[in-house]
C-alpha cells in the first residue's frame, strides 16, 4: 500500500511564502502580486491554470490518474481568498505589512497557503478518480469577488458537483475544526440613511431643522429592531458604523448621513429589518419635520452549508484531528462569506480550522495585532489533500 503523500518537506517553503503574502497585502481586486505568487506555486506542479476570472482570480485543475478519473461527474472545487483589509498593522515583526494602510488581517493569507500545500499534496501522487478545481478568489472582503468569478463562468468554465472552502478561527485552539449543517455565516445588508432639515446659526436653533438630533433619534430607535422585533432564539445583528453631519461647531447643517449594516440567518427576518430600518428613519424624521431617505445596499446571502456535504466535511475533519477535536454543529456566525453565493449555486460546505495558539483562541479576525498561526499550515494543507480524495473516491450522484 502507498504512503499517504508527505506536507513536511513543503512546510518551509509554506512559512515563507504565507509571511511573504502577508508582508504585501493587496486589497479587493488588486491582489496582481499575490495571484501571480500562486501561479507561479501552481505552475511548478504541473498544473494548467486560467487566470482572470473576476479580475485578479486563479483557477488551477488537477485531473486524477484512476480508473475512474475521466467520469466528469467526479469533479469537486477548493477555495481560498486571497485579498486584505484597509487596515494599518499594529505588528513589528519582521513579516508585518510593508504596504501602509493594508494588512492581512482575517487571515486570506494562510487561507492561500494551506490550498496551494493541499494542491501540492495531490500532485504528489495523482492516484484518485476525478478532478480536482483550486479556486483562489479575489475581492471576498466587500467586494463579492465570489459572484464576479460566477459572472465571469467559473461553474460553466470548470465545472463541479461540489465546493468547499475553510476560514481560519481564532476562536478555535488550533488542531481543532468546526462546521454545521445549514447557515454558518449571516447575509450582510448595508444601509445609508439620508436626513434633510434645514441649516442655520447655532445661536438661533429654533429657525432651523437640525438634523443631528434627528439622526440621534433615529439610531436610539433602530437598536429596538432587534431587542423588541426579532425572536430571541433567532439571531440578528443591527449596527451604526458611521455617522457624518455638519463641518463646524457653530453652523446646524442641512443633512446628516447614518451608515451601518445589519446581519441575518434567514431571509425573513433581513426582511423585516430592511422594513423596519424605513419605517423608522421615515417616520423619526417626519415626527422632527425633517425628511429621510433609506438606501438599502444588498451585500452577502447567508452562508447555507448543504447537509450531505456538512456531513462529510465533518466526517474529514474527524478523521484528521480526531473526535474530540472535531465539531460537527459550531455555532453559525453573524459575519458574512460572499462562499454564500457559490452555495447558492453548487453544493458544498463552509468550515473552521482553528487558530489560537497554546490550546487558547487567538486575537480576533481584523484586529490590527492579528495574524495567522503558521502552526495550522500542514494541517489544513493534508485537510484539502484528504477531502478532495475521499469525497471524490465516494461520490454517487
Amino acid at each position: 500500500m502507498q504512503a499517504p503523500p508527505d506536507i513536511t518537506p513543503s512546510i518551509g517553503k509554506l512559512i515563507r511564502l504565507r509571511r511573504d503574502l502577508h508582508a504585501h497585502p493587496e486589497l479587493k481586486f488588486e491582489e496582481t502580486r499575490t495571484a501571480d505568487q500562486v501561479a507561479a506555486w501552481l505552475q511548478a506542479l504541473g498544473l494548467p491554470l486560467h487566470r482572470g476570472l473576476g479580475g485578479t482570480g486563479v483557477v488551477a485543475t488537477l485531473r486524477g490518474t484512476g480508473p475512474d478519473a475521466d467520469d466528469p461527474a467526479r469533479s469537486i472545487g477548493l477555495r481560498a481568498d486571497m485579498d486584505a483589509l484597509p487596515v494599518q498593522e499594529a505588528n513589528t515583526f519582521e513579516h508585518a505589512s510593508a504596504n501602509p494602510g493594508r494588512m492581512h488581517a482575517c487571515g486570506h493569507d494562510g487561507h492561500t497557503a494551506m490550498l496551494l500545500g493541499g494542491a501540492t499534496l495531490l500532485a504528489q501522487q495523482r492516484d484518485f478518480n476525478g478532478t480536482v478545481h483550486f479556486i483562489f478568489q479575489p475581492g471576498e472582503e466587500g467586494g463579492a469577488g465570489a459572484r464576479r468569478m460566477m459572472d465571469d463562468g467559473l461553474f460553466e468554465r470548470f465545472p463541479m458537483k461540489a465546493v468547499f472552502a475553510l476560514h481560519n478561527w481564532p476562536a478555535l485552539p488550533a488542531g481543532e475544526m468546526g462546521v454545521r449543517v445549514g447557515p454558518i455565516m449571516a447575509s450582510a445588508n448595508r444601509f445609508e440613511i439620508r436626513i434633510r432639515g434645514k441649516g442655520g446659526h447655532a445661536a438661533q436653533p429654533h429657525t432651523t431643522v437640525d438634523p443631528i438630533p434627528v439622526a440621534c433619534a433615529i439610531v436610539g430607535q433602530l437598536q429596538s429592531l432587534v431587542s423588541r422585533g426579532v425572536d430571541p432564539l433567532d439571531s440578528a445583528v443591527l449596527t451604526v458604523g458611521k455617522i457624518e453631519s455638519g463641518t463646524v461647531e457653530n453652523i446646524i447643517p442641512d443633512d446628516a448621513f447614518i451608515y451601518g449594516t445589519c446581519r441575518t440567518l434567514g431571509s425573513a427576518t433581513l426582511n423585516q429589518l430592511v422594513e423596519g430600518i424605513q419605517r423608522i428613519a421615515t417616520h423619526v424624521a417626519q415626527a422632527h419635520r425633517a425628511s429621510a431617505e433609506v438606501i438599502i445596499k444588498p451585500g452577502y446571502p447567508t452562508t447555507v452549508n448543504h447537509p450531505r456535504e456538512a456531513q462529510f466535511m465533518a466526517q474529514v475533519m474527524r478523521a484528521v484531528v480526531g473526535k474530540g477535536q472535531a465539531h460537527d454543529d459550531v455555532l453559525p456566525a453573524m459575519t458574512a462569506e460572499d462562499f454564500g453565493f457559490m452555495l447558492e449555486e453548487v453544493p458544498g460546505a463552509y468550515g473552521f480550522i482553528g487558530n489560537g495558539a497554546d490550546g487558547k483562541p487567538g486575537i480576533n479576525l481584523h484586529n490590527a495585532a492579528y495574524d495567522f498561526n503558521d502552526d495550522i499550515l500542514g494541517l489544513g494543507a493534508r485537510f484539502w489533500d484528504r477531502m478532495a480524495r475521499e469525497w471524490l473516491a465516494s461520490f454517487h450522484p
